[in-house]
C-alpha cells in the first residue's frame, strides 16, 4: 500500500491548515475571475432574456431558438456554483464541460479557429487560473512544476 503524497493529504488541504496564497495572487485571482464571471454573466443574461442577438447567434450555430433560455439557466447554475467558494471547483468542472460543447459546436459549423473556436478555451483558462491562484487545494491538485 502506498502512502498519499503530502501535497494530496486531505489533512494538509483543509482550509484552516493550508498555506494561504499571497496578496498579489489573490488580487490576480479576483481580476481573472472577475473578467470571466462578467463575460459569462453577460452571455447568460442575453440567453435568459432571449435577446435578438442571442437568438440570431444561436440559429447561426444551428440550434433552435427554443434552447436559448434553458442554456441560459444552465449557465446561471454553473456560474452560481463557480462563484460560491465551497462549490467553486464543481462550478469550474461544469463550465469546462459546457465550454467543451461550445468548442465542438464551433468546429462543427466551421467557425474561425482563434476568434471563435478557441474562445471557450480562453474563458476556461481564466476560470481555472482564477481558481488556481486563490485556492491552495487546486494548486496541490494541479501543481506547476519547475523543469
Amino acid at each position: 500500500m502506498t502512502a498519499i503524497p503530502a501535497t494530496l493529504d486531505p489533512a494538509t488541504l483543509a482550509p484552516e491548515t493550508a498555506q494561504r496564497p499571497s496578496k498579489a495572487a489573490i488580487r490576480a485571482a479576483w481580476i481573472t475571475t472577475g473578467i470571466s464571471v462578467a463575460f459569462l454573466l453577460f452571455d447568460a443574461t442575453f440567453k435568459l432574456f432571449a435577446t435578438p442577438e442571442a437568438i440570431e447567434g444561436t440559429m447561426e450555430l444551428g440550434y433552435s431558438p427554443d434552447v436559448i433560455v434553458p442554456l441560459g439557466l444552465v449557465q446561471l447554475a454553473c456560474l452560481i456554483l463557480y462563484v460560491v467558494p465551497r462549490t467553486a471547483i464543481l462550478g469550474a468542472l461544469l463550465w469546462t464541460g459546457y465550454l467543451g460543447g461550445a468548442i465542438a459546436t464551433h468546429v462543427r459549423v466551421g467557425n474561425p479557429l482563434f476568434s471563435h473556436t478557441l474562445f471557450p478555451i480562453y474563458v476556461a483558462i481564466l476560470l481555472w487560473a482564477g481558481l488556481w491562484l486563490r485556492d491552495m487545494r487546486v494548486r496541490a491538485l494541479l501543481p506547476l512544476r519547475k523543469v
